[in-house]
């Protein structure tokens, strides 16, 4: 039986972390664990995958694997759909937590272990589950701790998102050094060992902190469904299996493929969504219009995420090879720059939330956040122009700290924005899918990027840069400019 938001509140802590809910801490941490377990990983292993076999890596090009790596990070985000509906309709968000906590260890694990190509693909596969199951998940039982009238709702929240950036700031420096210094593997199992400890802390505090929060299932599987379920996806997964051992060993399914097969999927996915939510009986007018607002706005964050996760991509390829990392009194490690944008967002952020309260109705509107955020976003790849245009060999590693500096101010602009916006604009029919929608908008962009990395070598990066900087300035000053129609079409949210 489904509990009430009343009667979930009784059995929940009020109190006991600076004024929060004791939860609040059981939640921060498990997620400033997982923060750390996979920006570690990802600080690392595009090196992992391109350096020579000599150097511990795998020694594939540096171009197939920038393209995996933008492939994973869109499975990644993708895979909250699956996250969403087991915890709508199976397990709750409280057991769910649990299963993609210990795939995501597993995943890891396996990366710790020395291999082969498929292993890599194993454990992306184990990880990819993991994050998509927990991730969406943790920020749901935050939701639950509060009433939507607690003032302290906003703050938990901030406090919430805080840990996760402490997380991701930490890895790179732990995680990336021992890597890079020591063992790619040894990196990997202090990624493990970081989401077992969260785990562990987890079990053992959210019986006391959590009380029901999570526990119950918002829309479950009548019994007589349950094992036409279990026959359909265990039919499914052999048919699946099958698929892939036999056009692998035949050779029809190669990385190239794989890769252009997400790609394809990353963009026709969203516009299904869409489709389905606009055209749904249960859509109101109202609703429809406030969707078709929300699509410049989804438009909008691909182009954004696009160039920001990049950073991890093709500026980790840049801060390896072209960049000066001697700087006389230290050697700075190339993974060390993936904790930059965490670090400017925990410095940042805080002053962010302070300016939009103080705004309050006189803050910009979201359309014209968003466009602040992708013109931004645009002007961190032309800033990278500069640089290069002179031919050096090494760059100074201060245009990378600029350029990433200039992509997180947008990114403070646009992301918190955005979530909060999905929310709002989405039909209630579909409230419990929103978050969902909001994650594609990124998996989307990591989608595209496997195919625009292609385009990215040492003579084209200038215009490389010039290209997408440009478009994604344009893509702003045009929503700025229709940002009062769109403001219409969302018919009172604000």
């Amino acid at each position: 039986m489904k509990s009430s938001k009343e009667e979930i509140l009784k059995t929940i802590p009020q109190s006991g972390f600076f004024g929060h809910p004791k939860g609040l801490l059981t939640l921060f941490s498990i997620e400033f664990w997982e923060r750390f377990s996979y920006y570690g990983m990802r600080a690392v292993l595009l090196y992992y995958i391109y350096y020579e076999t000599v150097h511990g890596g795998l020694g594939l090009d540096k171009t197939t694997a920038t393209s995996i790596m933008s492939i994973y990070g869109s499975l990644v985000y993708m895979s909250t759909i699956v996250g969403g509906w087991l915890a709508d309709r199976v397990l709750g968000s409280r057991s769910t937590i649990i299963y993609g906590g210990i795939l995501i260890a597993l995943g890891h694990l396996a990366l710790s272990v020395p291999g082969s190509v498929p292993a890599l693909f194993i454990s992306m596969a184990l990880i990819i589950l993991g994050s998509g199951i927990l991730k969406p998940n943790l920020s749901n039982i935050v939701g639950d701790l509060y009433t939507k009238e607690d003032y302290r709702r906003d703050a938990g929240f901030s406090i919430f998102y805080t840990g996760a950036n402490a997380g991701s700031l930490l890895a790179p420096l732990i995680v990336g050094t021992i890597g890079q210094t020591y063992n790619f593997h040894a990196g990997f199992a202090i990624a493990a060992i970081g989401m077992i400890i969260g785990l562990i802390w987890y079990a053992m505090s959210s019986r006391k902190t959590l009380g029901e929060a999570g526990r119950y299932v918002p829309n479950p599987i009548a019994s007589s469904e349950k094992k036409k379920l279990g026959i359909y996806f265990s039919v499914g997964g052999v048919i699946i299996a099958i698929a892939l051992v036999i056009t692998i060993v035949t050779g029809l399914l190669t990385i190239d493929r794989f890769v252009n097969v997400i790609s394809i999927l990353g963009i026709v996915i969203p516009i299904i969504y869409f489709l389905v939510m606009y055209f749904s009986k249960k859509t109101t007018n109202v609703e429809k219009s406030r969707l078709l607002a929300y699509i410049p706005l989804f438009i909008t964050a691909m182009m954004f995420w696009s160039i920001q996760e990049q950073g991890s991509t093709i500026f980790a390829r840049i801060a390896d090879s072209q960049t000066n990392l001697d700087l006389g009194w230290i050697h700075v490690q190339s993974s060390w720059f993936q904790s930059i944008n965490p670090l400017y967002i925990v410095v940042f952020a805080p002053l962010f939330a302070v300016a939009w309260t103080k705004l309050g109705k006189r803050q910009p509107t979201t359309p014209v956040k968003f466009s602040i955020g992708v013109i931004l976003a645009g002007l961190s790849f032309l800033v990278m122009v500069i640089p290069f245009i002179t031919g050096a060999d090494k760059i100074n590693p201060m245009w990378l700290v600029l350029s990433f500096f200039i992509v997180t101010m947008g990114e403070l602009f646009l992301s918190p924005v955005g979530a909060s916006a999905t929310t709002k604009l989405a039909p209630a029919a579909f409230a419990s899918q929103t978050m969902s929608v909001w994650y594609l908008s990124n998996a989307s962009a990591q989608a595209i990027n496997a195919q625009l990395v292609k385009f990215y070598h040492i003579d084209t990066q200038v215009i490389y840069f010039t290209i997408i900087g440009i478009v994604s300035v344009v893509i702003g000053i045009v929503l700025w400019l229709f940002s009062k129609k769109i403001h219409q079409f969302m018919r009172g949210v604000n």
